[in-house]
């Protein structure tokens, strides 16, 4: 299983902001990375400056780290791909049809998995996907 450093998925997020200015080809999830950094023009800066992105701290304030924002949209993405937890897929897309926007769905769902994560965290137990589903499914 692929288990990436914070600063392995700096480095990721900042590389393919750099090629896709340069307009350099992409690996595919390069590619699915770089669809989400276009919808998140406000992290383009700090996408630009690996050395800082580096070293910058998003624990504590009320400052959103880009890094775990960006990585959520890519979990939603795979979850979404393989239905997994199941029916995922077909919340997410009714979500989709109700909102009429990918971006907004998507940043609803992420709402209802961090909250999962959380519980999951607080309670000492494995993440809920039926209580994510569910939670997905109320937003309908």
């Amino acid at each position: 299983m692929f288990n990436p450093s914070s600063d392995d998925v700096r480095r990721f997020f900042c590389e393919t902001f750099r090629k896709q200015r340069a307009n350099e080809l992409l690996t595919p999830l390069e590619a699915m990375a770089s669809d989400w950094i276009r919808h998140h023009p406000e992290y383009h800066d700090v996408l630009a400056d690996v050395e800082h992105a580096l070293t910058r701290d998003y624990s504590g304030g009320n400052v959103t780290n880009p890094f775990l924002h960006l990585s959520m949209h890519l979990s939603i993405d795979e979850q979404i791909s393989i239905d997994q937890p199941p029916g995922i897929r077909a919340a997410a897309t009714a979500l989709t049809l109700k909102l009429d926007d990918a971006h907004a769905a998507q940043h609803a769902i992420m709402e209802c998995l961090g909250e999962m994560i959380w519980n999951a965290q607080r309670n000492g137990t494995p993440p809920d996907g039926v209580a994510y589903i569910e939670a997905v499914r109320r937003l309908l």
